[in-house]
């Protein structure tokens, strides 16, 4: 799983967060798509990795701009994933 990080600019409410989660889920199929206004950030979780500048191009035609895209190998930790490697 693929953990991608994109710092947003341009989101001030819930609402905002709603639109970023929404024009992401409408370009690609992911698991999971969290933001935050205050923490200024997209979070999303997907199998497959997603073409930076198309993912740019989703959010930014929704009327926010993409600062910056981090990815980076992700691996669920929860209560019953102790002692597995």
């Amino acid at each position: 799983m693929i953990k991608i990080t994109a710092k947003i600019d341009g989101m001030a409410c819930g609402m905002c967060e709603a639109h970023i989660n929404d024009a992401v889920r409408r370009a690609f199929n992911v698991k999971k798509v969290t933001s935050s206004y205050s923490k200024g950030e997209t979070v999303i979780l997907t199998e497959e990795d997603l073409e930076e500048e198309k993912l740019k191009e989703a959010i930014n035609g929704s009327g926010y701009k993409v600062l910056s895209v981090k990815k980076e190998s992700y691996e669920k930790k929860g209560l019953f994933s102790f002692g597995r490697k």
